[in-house]
């Protein structure tokens, strides 16, 4: 028995060694009984994919959906179909990073670089981690605002005490809490298709706008990367990579090579959904704004829409009803994306730091970071100034982007990380187009925009030197940032070939550790279907 199970080793899976693995499982518990493949286990996998697509439904992407849509029309649809192509792509890297190695993406970074660089991507990844939650603060202040008439400010303070209270109503039933979450955010869908075959917009348009790519108009570059933030979010790169972690996967080539395939199909059932949710919005927002008949309310409404003042847009479909259901759906909307960027921001300073906080107290720190610029920016400038700051948010998400993605497309493409489980080379050239096309557009309009800015603005020319003198380094840096990251040569090994490594470790083969489940303990209490 011993000698097949050395041969299957031998001739199978090359699995990967994580670095600082948890406490190795005794002889009875390494035993895993031989569990049937096929489509009969799918639904065991089930549950990571769609968490992460509730990322793809917040307020932070309805509020650059609308905006693109009254703005645009359907110009910038074909930026969401990139967007959500690339996601699918980066989201199953993440996915299969995490089933291959037995670690998540912070934890294989916390290995891999300097100290230096290691608190600078944490840092990094706790600002996108701030920055997601931005729009769920104000989309939930928002939706306050409509369902009870209080100020966005106070809507704002309040979101504090609502997510504690929500995340702590989940002791009492998790996935019943989350399964109404889903609902409630499908309900806004169905109203949002409902509305789209009333205004019936032109198919033809539709089409063109998703696969012919046109940046007119102004602002266009700014929204296309808003967009783009909004879609591709970096903490979900760490999010999903721990969330399969939660799975237990048979210890077989196999079963491996099924469970990538099975998050692959759920990841992409997930971000499909999520895609034509988006396209409606963008399409109910384009055709209601670019009307002929518009109404001059709706008209003021459409020049400066915001997820507060985006109501009317259903009213054709559910009537004087519309602001309720609209309000409850934005509300369930956010409340469900702060679960997940809770979650990530935990994996992201338990991977980092080998730092553990409580759920409760992780939310609470997030939330009053994120509170704080929503705060001020909600009492100066009101319901608009609250919108515009999603935008930012989004934009800060799109420019935090590379500091994540860049260290996922070298581990999955890396020998020393993944061994002959790396990504073929059709995936590392299409990863790598995409991924240095968002950079590159981003660098672009960072560096156009801010000179364009210098130039127009009425400040002294003392102040245009000094802001120059502070942000032209930043920016330098940023670029350099970005270079060192592509170009530095991995340097830590966390694959073993099991052929070499003949040695034993604590009383069990190390034959055996290669091919054990990346099954993790520390993640078991991810609330998902069993």
């Amino acid at each position: 028995m011993e000698n097949q199970q050395q041969n299957q080793v031998i001739g199978g899976s090359k699995r990967i060694v994580a670095l600082n693995e948890s406490p190795l499982p005794s002889n009875n518990d390494h035993h895993i009984e031989h569990q049937k493949h096929g489509w009969k286990n799918f639904f065991a996998y089930v549950g990571p994919g769609f968490l992460v697509s509730l990322a793809y439904l917040d307020p932070g992407n309805l509020e650059t959906d609308l905006q693109a849509g009254a703005n645009h029309r359907y110009e910038l649809l074909w930026v969401i179909l990139i967007g959500l192509i690339f996601a699918l792509i980066i989201q199953s890297l993440a996915a299969n990073l995490g089933v291959s190695t037995g670690k998540h993406l912070s934890e294989l970074c916390r290995a891999e670089y300097p100290v230096f660089v290691k608190y600078c991507l944490w840092l990094l990844a706790e600002v996108a981690v701030i920055a997601a939650d931005i729009p769920e603060v104000i989309g939930t202040a928002f939706a306050l605002n409509i369902l009870f008439h209080i100020p966005v400010w106070a809507g704002v303070l309040c979101t504090g005490v609502s997510t504690l209270l929500f995340i702590g109503l989940q002791r009492y039933g998790v996935r019943k809490l989350e399964l109404l979450i889903a609902i409630l955010v499908f309900v806004m869908a169905a109203c949002f298709f409902g509305e789209m075959s009333y205004v019936k917009p032109p198919a033809n348009e539709l089409f063109k706008g998703m696969f012919i790519p046109k940046l007119n108009g102004d602002g266009a570059t700014a929204d296309a990367i808003a967009l783009l933030g909004a879609l591709v979010m970096p903490h979900n790169l760490f999010l999903h990579s721990a969330l399969v972690l939660s799975r237990k996967i048979p210890n077989s080539v196999r079963g491996i090579n099924d469970a990538c395939k099975f998050f692959l199909i759920e990841s992409g059932f997930a971000l499909f959904v999520s895609f034509l949710i988006n396209v409606a919005v963008v399409s109910v927002s384009g055709t209601v704004c670019g009307a002929d008949n518009l109404l001059d309310q709706n008209k003021e409404s459409c020049s400066d829409i915001t997820l507060n003042s985006a109501s009317f847009l259903l009213k054709n479909v559910l009537g004087k009803s519309s602001s309720t259901v609209y309000a409850i759906a934005l509300l369930a909307s956010g409340q469900s994306s702060t679960i997940t960027g809770t979650y990530a921001g935990q994996f992201i300073m338990q991977g980092f730091l080998d730092l553990k906080m409580k759920t409760w107290l992780r939310n609470l720190f997030t939330r009053l970071i994120a509170i704080t610029p929503s705060l001020v920016v909600s009492i100066i400038g009101g319901s608009s100034g609250a919108g515009r700051l999603i935008i930012i948010a989004s934009m800060i998400l799109s420019f935090e982007l590379p500091f994540a993605l860049i260290p996922l497309l070298k581990f999955s493409s890396s020998s020393t990380k993944l061994g002959p489980h790396k990504n073929s080379i059709y995936i590392i050239v299409i990863s790598w187009i995409l991924g240095l096309g968002i950079i590159g557009i981003n660098i672009y309009y960072l560096s156009t925009a801010f000179v364009g800015w210098l130039i127009s603005n009425n400040l002294p020319k003392v102040g245009n030197v000094l802001i120059g003198i502070v942000v032209f380094p930043l920016m330098a840096i940023y670029i350099l940032a970005v270079i060192y990251l592509m170009f530095r040569k991995d340097k830590v090994v966390t694959y073993i070939d099991p052929i070499k490594d003949d040695h034993m470790e604590n009383g069990i083969n190390s034959m055996e550790l290669v091919d054990r489940v990346p099954y993790r303990e520390d993640l078991a209490d991810i609330p998902l279907p069993q």
